[in-house]
């Protein structure tokens, strides 16, 4: 899958999951089941025991979902992910090292950044999306709001406590998607098997970021006009 498609995925469904699990079993179960739910984007953090091998084996017999990496925090560890194919790179933080790796293998970039001057830094790189983590520690969707005034192009990706409450605001205050963990898939229920449970959790966030842009739109056609 080419770069071009994989952003143009990640901004029309507005979600990237984040499986952090304590098995491939588990991280098999539940891209499974936020994919039922049409979500067929993963983000499979280090932190997942062979974390690389199952990256691998998902791009390779799973093309319809888009699996990237994340949790991503030395330019050794995204070498072993970009050779398992993973079609994007995110980090809780910012380095420009793993910035320029992805640059170079031409797939998606998604660093974390959360200061006026990181997100400067990210944007001169020419990363695709900068997700802003942890959001919701830092005034959550009023933060997004305020950052979108000097960076109006940045496509930022809320990540760090979205809530189903919360995620309206988050989309309506400009960002572009919504990293999620346990809010959408919850330990428990990927332990007790509740399929049934993420993939409605999956619909919900959907209709709540289609709801929200919805009411976005309007208000950016009146700036445009004026």
């Amino acid at each position: 899958m080419k770069k071009e498609e994989v952003r143009a995925r990640i901004e029309e469904i507005g979600i990237v999951p984040a499986i952090r699990v304590s098995s491939v079993e588990e991280a098999r179960f539940a891209a499974a089941a936020v994919s039922a739910g049409g979500i067929p984007i993963v983000e499979i953090t280090m932190t997942v025991p062979e974390a690389c091998g199952l990256i691998h084996d998902m791009v390779t017999n799973v093309p319809d979902i888009i699996v990237g990496a994340g949790t991503v925090l030395d330019p050794e560890t995204a070498l072993r992910c970009l050779d398992t194919g993973a079609h994007f790179l995110t980090s809780p933080g910012l380095d420009l090292s793993i910035v320029e790796l992805a640059r170079k293998a031409n797939i998606v970039s998604m660093p974390g950044a959360l200061t006026p001057s990181e997100v400067t830094a990210a944007c001169r790189a020419g990363v695709d999306f900068i997700k802003v983590f942890p959001c919701a520690s830092v005034g959550g969707a009023s933060y997004i709001r305020a950052l979108k005034g000097p960076f109006p192009h940045a496509s930022f990706v809320a990540a760090g406590g979205v809530t189903q409450q919360t995620a309206m605001d988050f989309i309506r205050a400009g960002a572009t998607a919504l990293g999620i963990g346990g809010e959408l898939i919850p330990p428990e229920a990927v332990r007790r098997r509740r399929s049934e449970q993420i993939t409605e959790l999956a619909r919900r966030f959907l209709n709540i970021v289609r709801e929200a842009r919805k009411l976005v739109a309007p208000a950016r056609q009146q700036v445009a006009l004026r």
